[in-house]
């Protein structure tokens, strides 16, 4: 029987070899494939976890084009931070379809950090103004580092500020990613200050409530908004996902589990035709994205397993060229 062998790749390894502008660039070949039914992604199981209470997913792909499976198990537990543990944790594991046996297993909280950013960072590309400079980040966690990260990879940001209600966190977070990215980042007293000028905003946050209020949203913004993932939960007010054009990653989904679309809806506010496309629409050119300088732009996502098969797939692929990772025998 031929050999086989499984590649780890830690935290470490898979920054190294999963970076930003290929991230993106991935996402959108993964959106789009999504959007035209060429990737098998079965509705994900969520269950609450108790003592201490938190939430697991379960998130499997098939990319049939690329002989790629996947699936990420990932766990949310905030009692997490009182223990110096990460919020989200998770493993991936890929497999080649063609043998049908499985390539790699890697740290999925790192892996989904990058790919949930570079998410955002593609729906930038295609919903921001080519000129946008100036970024707000609401959430000075992880995520919302990958989120200015790749908001930086797409356009030319020269300024951002970031608001999180532990001050403290925002400023380590605007000194780490000042040095970091090279561009002057600021700690924002306010969720106001944050928008004040803001050409793209990004939320990664775990809040219930929107962080910000419609009136501070300017004409010609792009939105992304990555942290409410279950339907009571939102980051983003009402009235502006109203007049916003609005894109998801996937409908299905988001009319399932986007707080930020789900409550609007249940409020008569809005129909399920608000959505006007899915970024795979855009990416392909089914859809236009942005029509004029004024539109505000609003990309919701909830995260798509698709997403981290072929984050997954550019990380192994690196991590093999590189030689990073350790390889354990079957």
């Amino acid at each position: 029987m031929p050999d086989r062998q499984l590649r780890f790749l830690s935290s470490d390894d898979v920054v190294r070899a999963l970076p930003m502008p290929e991230a993106v660039e991935a996402m959108k070949r993964a959106y789009a494939r999504l959007s035209a039914g060429e990737a098998v992604v079965p509705p994900r199981p969520q269950f609450p976890l108790a003592d201490p209470p938190g939430h697991a997913l379960v998130m499997p792909a098939y990319v049939p084009a690329e002989g790629r499976l996947g699936v990420k198990i990932v766990t949310l537990v905030p009692a997490n931070r009182d223990r110096g543990l990460p919020l989200i944790q998770a493993l991936v594991v890929l497999v080649d379809t063609t043998t049908a046996s499985p390539l790699a297993v890697m740290d999925g909280a790192a892996l989904t950090a990058i790919r949930t950013g570079a998410g955002s960072g593609a729906a930038t590309d295609l919903l921001a103004r080519a000129d946008a400079s100036r970024a707000a980040i609401f959430g000075a966690g992880v995520q919302g580092r990958t989120q200015l990260e790749a908001v930086c990879a797409v356009r030319p940001i020269a300024r951002a500020r970031v608001f999180d209600p532990d001050a403290a966190a925002a400023r380590a977070f605007a000194d780490a990613m000042s040095r970091r990215l090279g561009v002057a980042v600021e700690p924002a007293a306010s969720a106001a200050e944050a928008m004040a000028g803001a050409d793209v905003v990004c939320t990664a946050t775990t809040a219930s409530e929107p962080v910000f209020d419609d009136a501070d949203v300017a004409p010609g913004t792009h939105i992304n908004a990555v942290g409410a993932y279950r339907p009571p939960s939102r980051e983003v007010p009402a009235a502006t996902v109203c007049r916003a054009t609005v894109v998801v990653d996937a409908r299905a989904s988001a009319l399932e589990e986007a707080g930020d679309i789900v409550v609007p809806i249940r409020e008569g506010l809005i129909g399920p035709d608000h959505i006007a496309a899915e970024i795979g629409e855009i990416v392909a050119g089914t859809k236009p994205g942005r029509r004029s300088e004024e539109e505000i732009t609003f990309f919701k996502s909830v995260g798509v397993a698709v997403q981290d098969v072929a984050a997954a797939g550019v990380a192994l692929a690196n991590a093999e060229r590189l030689g990073l990772g350790t390889e354990v025998g079957l």
